[in-house]
């Protein structure tokens, strides 16, 4: 008999999972989009886009589409829909993975200033910096509008929501994979002193904290949410083999 998996996705990791499950024999696959994102890259199999409407609705979606298996494969912040997937699960009995890829964590050279959320980055900043490199998406910009007084490189794929200015600031519209040179280059074209990234880990935006290391370039570094209880993989790989041992 044919099974349904589910596959909260928005990340790179979820898109190659959802080509690899979809060559397995009788797996049916669905990806979720949240749907921040105006031109996503489209997985394989089935899509649907948008929110489910908190736990409940998401736990109406996992029965009216009779969904035997739920990977969630969000981004490593994506913590309210980790939360709902997992309690979701929890309630109907359904096998569930969460696909977390490794946090970067600090090497010899790194200056980093770890903090918990943007509200600490922002107080950070207001300390030591004038010009800022900002590399956390445009979901959370709003908590370092106040700072008048620091120029911000903004990089973000779409344009942030209407009302959120930076009278001092240069916005950049771009979608990783981004490269060493040309990181490097960026710094030191735009005199940055100090760089503002979320732990996201992974090898698509990590150039930034390499060249800030070559440079001696201090990085607020936003830490990681807390997951919830769920059994965890870090690879695609991973994830196959948990699929395997369902399916079996």
């Amino acid at each position: 008999m044919k099974k349904r998996l589910l596959i909260l996705g928005g990340t790179g990791d979820a898109t190659q999972l959802a080509a690899r499950a979809s060559q397995i024999p009788n797996l049916e696959v669905v990806s979720s989009l949240a749907g921040r994102t105006k031109q996503p890259s489209t997985p394989t199999g089935t899509l649907r886009i948008g929110g489910f409407g908190g736990v409940c609705g998401l736990g109406e979606y996992l029965t009216d589409r009779a969904i035997d298996l739920l990977i969630d494969a969000t981004h490593p912040f994506a913590a309210q829909i980790s939360m709902n997937a997992a309690t979701a699960a929890a309630e109907f009995q359904l096998p569930h993975l969460m696909l977390v890829r490794p946090a970067w964590t600090p090497v010899q050279g790194d200056r980093w200033i770890e903090v918990e959320n943007h509200e600490q980055a922002a107080m950070a900043l207001s300390e030591r910096s004038q010009r800022v490199f900002l590399t956390i998406g445009r979901q959370e910009l709003t908590a370092f509008s106040s700072l008048d007084s620091i120029w911000f490189l903004i990089r973000a794929i779409e344009p942030p929501a209407l009302g959120i200015l930076y009278p001092q600031s240069k916005l950049i519209l771009a979608k990783g994979p981004f490269f060493l040179e040309n990181e490097r280059e960026l710094l030191l074209e735009y005199q940055i002193d100090t760089i503002v990234s979320k732990n996201s880990g992974g090898d698509a935006t990590y150039a930034k904290i390499v060249a800030a290391r070559e440079l001696g370039i201090p990085v607020v570094m936003v830490n990681r949410p807390p997951i919830p209880d769920a059994e965890v993989v870090t690879d695609v790989e991973g994830a196959i083999a948990w699929l395997s041992k369902h399916l079996n």
